[in-house]
């Protein structure tokens, strides 16, 4: 009821309203750019081989960048790229920050470098788009090459050459750019963070075709229940199921350990000290968000297929890949390995304990009980490291359900994709994040906000 109230009264606010209506439309335009056919391309014979491919391979990379694209690559839509390569320069960029002294040097530099490195990360997106979009181009003119066979007569590209690839390029890289700076538009003048608000709409845009198989699978085609696959009891069992799985998410999302900090107030005149301040430092228990499981499945796809496609069919190595793409124990293992390998690697690149511990010696606050300087370093560290095995137990469980559940119940990819993974992760952080960027306006004005006890708390980051 708070909930219902709490949307009621956003609409009544016309700065609000207005953010929440331009939201909508750029919003929009992005849905349109990601159903524009890229030129030269006969979609209808790639939806064919494109639905082929993940009927034999459910959950593997085809349906992967089917979740993230929004369903642009059954057309190879000119917005295919989406904003993804926009993400993937500021992950490199972060990720370098840690490394390289200049580009750690402007972190520090406040605004002006934070410009800088928004400029260079730009600079990165083009070089990602172009990369990336020649090679989808030359893709889909040698289709033999990633050993696709195609029906007598057809062909992907009408045209194949350089002409089709330089057009590729151009179409994709600007549609990228645009939905790029539909993102920072959406952040400056909308509700919530662009890009996470673009891939949450892109991964929302397939619930329709999920609730349409949920259909056929549990009351039958055209609702005759003697086509069903499954019976009404595994159906609330599910129901069931999801809702605690949303539960538990919502929990690893706005886990916190709280570590006390005091701070000595100095006065104006003499700096002398003269009462202590309590405040908290909070750390998150999910540290890393989703990062975790967008590397580790395409570094389990890709070379998968690669190997596939450089070794003899029948080879150990050859049946080795093979299992290793198909959900099974195998793949089940590494990908769990893998998880929990990026899942402390983030942490240990973006989590500095000793700035941490020099930032509160500089502002005269310490941990209690804990010696300022290197004590307060390794208390961190070591507390972080705990926090850090929860947080990826937690995320690896949510991760692997969607191919327990295929593999138990044989429930279709694009329904059981919505019970855990990537998709529920960020659906789950991304309206978070935007019910409190808009309930904090109503608060400001003097509204009730979404819940009837408490405020809601996002993420504090992708």
């Amino acid at each position: 009821m708070s909930m219902m109230k709490g949307f009621s009264n956003a609409l009544r606010i016309p700065e609000l309203r207005k953010k929440i209506l331009i939201t909508l439309g750029l919003v929009f335009v992005c849905r349109l750019i990601s159903q524009i056919p890229t030129p030269g391309v006969d979609w209808t014979v790639l939806s064919e081989i494109v639905n082929d491919f993940k009927q034999n391979s459910q959950g593997g990379l085809l349906d992967w960048f089917e979740v993230f694209t929004g369903g642009a690559l059954g057309q190879c839509a000119i917005g295919f790229l989406s904003i993804w390569p926009y993400i993937s320069a500021q992950i490199v960029i972060q990720l370098l920050g840690s490394v390289i002294p200049a580009l750690e040097k402007l972190k520090k530099e406040g605004e002006s470098g934070r410009q800088q490195l928004a400029q260079i990360t730009r600079y990165l997106t083009i070089v990602l788009c172009v990369v990336q979009a020649w090679g989808i181009a030359t893709a889909l003119s040698h289709p033999g090459a990633l050993g696709i066979a195609l029906p007598a007569g057809k062909s992907i590209v009408v045209n194949p050459g350089l002409a089709f690839n330089l057009m590729t390029v151009i179409g994709m890289t600007t549609a990228s750019l645009f939905v790029m700076w539909i993102a920072d538009q959406i952040t400056t003048f909308g509700i919530g963070n662009g890009a996470s608000l673009i891939i949450m709409i892109n991964i929302t845009s397939r619930l329709p075709q999920a609730l349409f198989a949920a259909w056929e699978r549990y009351f039958g085609v055209s609702g005759d229940a003697a086509s069903a696959q499954a019976g009404y009891a595994e159906l609330c069992i599910l129901v069931l199921f999801f809702l605690g799985v949303v539960m538990f998410t919502v929990m690893l999302t706005q886990g916190l350990r709280k570590v006390p900090i005091h701070s000595a107030r100095r006065s104006a005149v003499g700096g002398y000290s003269f009462g202590m301040q309590q405040e908290f430092m909070p750390l998150r228990v999910n540290y890393t968000g989703v990062m975790p499981i967008i590397f580790a499945q395409p570094l389990i796809q890709i070379p998968s297929a690669l190997l596939m496609k450089v070794t003899a069919s029948g080879s150990r190595l050859h049946e080795f890949a093979k299992t290793l793409s198909e959900p099974g124990t195998l793949h089940l293992c590494v990908y769990a390995i893998l998880i929990m390998f990026f899942t402390f690697f983030w942490v240990a690149t973006q989590f500095n304990a000793i700035d941490i511990s020099e930032n509160l010696k500089k502002s005269n606050s310490y941990i209690p009980g804990i010696r300022p300087g290197r004590a307060t370093a390794e208390y961190l560290d070591d507390l972080m490291t705990k926090i850090t095995l929860i947080g990826g137990t937690g995320l690896l469980l949510i991760a692997l359900i969607p191919m327990l559940l295929m593999g138990w119940l044989q429930v279709p990819w694009v329904i059981a994709s919505f019970f855990g993974g990537t998709s529920l992760l960020i659906i789950v952080g991304v309206a978070l994040d935007t019910l409190r960027v808009m309930e904090s306006h109503l608060l400001v004005r003097k509204y009730d906000g979404f819940l009837s006890h408490g405020s809601l708390r996002g993420r504090g980051g992708m």
